[in-house]
This record gives structure tokens, sequence and C-alpha cells, in this order.
């Protein structure tokens, strides 16, 4: 069974070392390579200075949108000034070049749930569509934002120490993400699974702290537990997607101009 590296900080509640996951070879990723989280703005000193001299985080994947950034304002790691920040939203309509300043529009999202509203209704608990509408959802990261994808995988390949990704809540934008970088890595199809569906164990507290958060709290105000959980069919469907129509995931990789030796690389990054 999956035991999760759960990092226990003040100010997250779904932060985790990736390191021990296993590959088919036989290999493991090395522990303090690569941690994943949800939002970092209530990070507290004590926990600032725990990922950096315990962790060794030098590179912050930030996947949240622009409309996010600008809302929540700069958190306590922006006030580091050794850290390199990998900004990547993976929303195609998400751009500082709308006219509109960032903190003024809605998130992204909100408009994918409207169009689910009056069209194909959103899948509500944990029925069958569950699973198909998100694993659809982080398809569209690929296709919307390829270029951001490729971009955090070079990140977490290039970082110095450990390179920590994370978005909102730490479970879908970073679950994919690092589910990719996993499986670039070798690690075996169950394990990439259990690792993105361990953050439905933290979903409660996940949403108890984003509604408290200014760019989150209108939305979550009605989501339920149960349509944020991740569960392990979602992943299991992303995966079988990539494989049927791209040959897995280095074959989508490839075809974005991902190379050979940006697998080395980031095979050696966390295994080696």
């Amino acid at each position: 069974m999956h035991q999760p590296n759960w990092i226990e900080l003040a100010g997250v509640v779904n932060m985790r070392d990736l390191g021990g996951l296993p590959t088919a070879s036989g290999a493991a990723v090395r522990p303090r390579r690569l941690l994943r989280s949800d939002n970092l703005q209530d990070l507290s000193p004590s926990s600032v200075t725990e990922l950096l001299e315990t962790y060794g985080v030098t590179d912050v994947v930030d996947l949240r949108t622009h409309v996010e950034v600008a809302k929540e304002g700069d958190g306590p790691l922006r006030a580091v000034p050794h850290l390199r920040f990998h900004h990547l939203t993976l929303y195609r309509e998400d751009s500082t070049q709308t006219g509109i300043p960032a903190a003024e529009r809605a998130l992204p999202w909100e408009a994918d749930e409207r169009r689910a509203a009056t069209g194909a209704q959103r899948p509500r608990g944990r029925h069958p569509g569950h699973d198909a509408f998100w694993s659809d959802h982080y398809l569209s990261y690929l296709v919307a934002r390829p270029d951001s994808v490729v971009a955090a995988l070079r990140a977490i390949a290039g970082s110095r120490g450990a390179a920590l990704v994370h978005c909102a809540a730490g479970k879908d934008r970073t679950g994919t993400v690092v589910g990719l970088a996993l499986k670039v890595a070798g690690v075996t199809d169950e394990s990439v699974i259990a690792d993105y569906a361990a953050s439905a164990e933290r979903v409660p507290r996940i949403l108890e702290r984003l509604r408290g958060r200014p760019a989150y709290a209108a939305n979550l105000r009605d989501k339920t537990v149960a349509q944020q959980s991740p569960q392990a069919d979602t992943m299991r469907l992303l995966l079988g997607a990539l494989d049927l129509r791209f040959g897995g995931v280095l074959g989508w990789l490839h075809g974005q101009g991902w190379t050979p030796a940006d697998t080395d690389r980031l095979r050696d990054k966390l295994l080696s």
C-alpha cells in the first residue's frame, strides 16, 4: 500500500516528498529531489526555513494562473533571494495581455464550469463520469499549454536542489505535471496513480484552507469534497489516453520538442 511522504509544515496541508516511488527497473526516486504542494501563501517563517535548510528547495514551479497570483499577492518564499521561480500557467486564455488587470478577472476555469452547466452537466460525486471529466480536464492542460508543461519538466530537471511544484490545491495541475515527470523517470503506473490519489486524504483540509483565501473563496463556496477528491481511475484514464494517442508520455513530449537529452537530465535529477 502506498504511504505518502507527507511534509507537515505550518501553512500547507497537501505537501509531500516524492522520494521512494519505485521505477519499473527497480530503482526509486531519491528523497528531496521533487516535492509537491498546495498554495504556498501561508507558509510560516519556520516552514520557509525547513524547506530551504532541510529539504534544500532551490526552484519553485508555480502552476497558478496570472489571476491567482495577482489576487493572492507575493508569498513568503518570494522574499528569498536565491530561489528560482518558474511561473507557468496551464490555461491558454490566461494572459497578461488582455487589457484587464489580472486581479479583476475571473478564474479561467470558471468559464469551463459555466460551459459544463449549460451543456453537458458537470459530474457530481463519484459516479463514473467523475473520472472521465477530470482526465479530459487534465488533457486540456496539455492541449492548451504544452509550452508550460515542457518548461515545468525542464525546470524540475534543471533545478540545483529540490524542485517544489505547486498550484492552489496541489492535486490537479500539480498532479498532472508531477505525474508526467514521474513517468519520464520510469516510475510505475500504479505508483504514479497511487501518488495522485493520495491527495484525496487532504481534500477536506484543502477546501477549508482555500475558502479563506481571496482568490478561491467564492469559487469554492458550493464545491463538495466528493467533487474535488482525486480518484485513482482519473490518472489511470489520463495515462491510458496518452498511451493510446501518443504512444505514452514520452511520445507526447517528443511531439513538443522534448529530446532524449531532456529525458536523461530528468532521470538523472530524480534517480541519481
